[in-house]
């Protein structure tokens, strides 16, 4: 049983502040600010029919307020999306939690993490989350990359050497995603703040033989399929999984920061290397998690990164899980 998911339902109902919906429905929920900060425990584990799900938390970007974060909106109004979240506003709290999923006698685990010391300072966390919930990340089969942004796919690499640290593990990625960045001449074109990560994808990526290209709509693994999403990036991808009588929505970067994104979907983000397709493909996976009633989390959710969305008029209301 999903029991996160119904956990968080009936918080909603109870004494949960759903963002995006607190205006209307006037709910108070002063402790969430807490899971704006490091989590006490930093491993959480649940089920999703037969898959056991355990998020992994990596560590957090205390971001300082930018005008550029937001295309379309002002720090002011981005602040005001923080406190009706019941978020600290001194700074953008951005979160990040990587879930690996054991289905049978498989251990895969969906994106890499950030790499120690590789993207936030205090970003150092997910070896020793890792180790405390019993996983050992020798025996991981297969990584599930949704993109190849640093946040995602450092942690593919030692810090210094660039050395593989999964050597055994497949590697499955939207052709799409792949080929983009590692096309030749493509360093070149990105914009400044995003040659370095460029070239270290170009001088490493092609060198493993671990890769698997694949389409969207394939099985990447018995009983999971990869779904496109681009916007965010040209090949970015969501991952459904199927435990049987439950589904998980493994959705990445498609609402980044729901406070800001669930009541605010026409928001573009400064990471969105197409803001207009980016929006799209948020409002069709969000409408399709909540008529397909479909659990989901997402890289960059509060810890432990998944919860509740309902529409809200033309935008979204979301419930952060409550840990146990």
């Amino acid at each position: 049983m999903f029991t996160m998911t119904r956990r968080t339902v009936l918080g909603t109902a109870t004494t949960g502040a759903a963002f995006g919906l607190a205006s209307k429905l006037q709910f108070v929920w002063p402790a969430f600010a807490e899971t704006a900060d490091e989590p006490t425990v930093g491993f959480y584990r649940y089920g999703v029919g037969s898959v056991e799900v355990t998020a992994i938390y990596d560590g957090i970007w205390r971001k300082p307020h930018d005008p550029a974060f937001i295309k379309n909106a002002s720090i002011e109004d981005t602040k005001e999306a923080l406190a009706k979240a019941g978020l600290p506003t001194a700074f953008m709290p951005i979160p990040l939690t990587v879930v690996v999923l054991r289905m049978g006698d498989r251990l895969i685990m969906m994106d890499a993490g950030s790499g120690v010391g590789q993207w936030q300072a205090n970003a150092t966390h997910l070896p020793a989350n890792m180790a405390a919930a019993g996983i050992d990340y020798r025996k991981i089969n297969t990584i599930m990359i949704s993109h190849f942004h640093p946040d995602h796919v450092w942690g593919l690499m030692e810090k210094g050497t660039n050395a593989a640290v999964f050597t055994d593990a497949e590697l499955i990625v939207n052709a799409t995603e792949y080929n983009w960045w590692t096309e030749p001449g493509r360093v070149e074109k990105l914009a400044e703040s995003r040659k370095a990560a460029g070239q270290r994808i170009a001088n490493v990526f092609p060198k493993w033989q671990n890769w698997k290209l694949v389409e969207d709509g394939a099985e990447v693994a018995p009983g999971i399929r990869i779904l496109s999403a681009p916007g965010h990036t040209p090949g970015h991808s969501a991952y459904l999984v199927d435990g049987g009588n439950e589904q998980l929505m493994v959705s990445a970067d498609i609402m980044y920061v729901p406070a800001l994104l669930a009541p605010h979907p026409e928001w573009q983000g400064a990471y969105d290397q197409d803001g207009p397709m980016a929006i799209d493909t948020r409002r069709k996976l969000i409408d399709r998690v909540i008529t397909d009633r479909i659990a989901i989390c997402g890289s960059h959710f509060p810890f432990p990164g998944s919860g509740t969305f309902v529409k809200d008029g033309n935008a979204y209301g979301f419930t952060p899980t409550i840990q146990a």
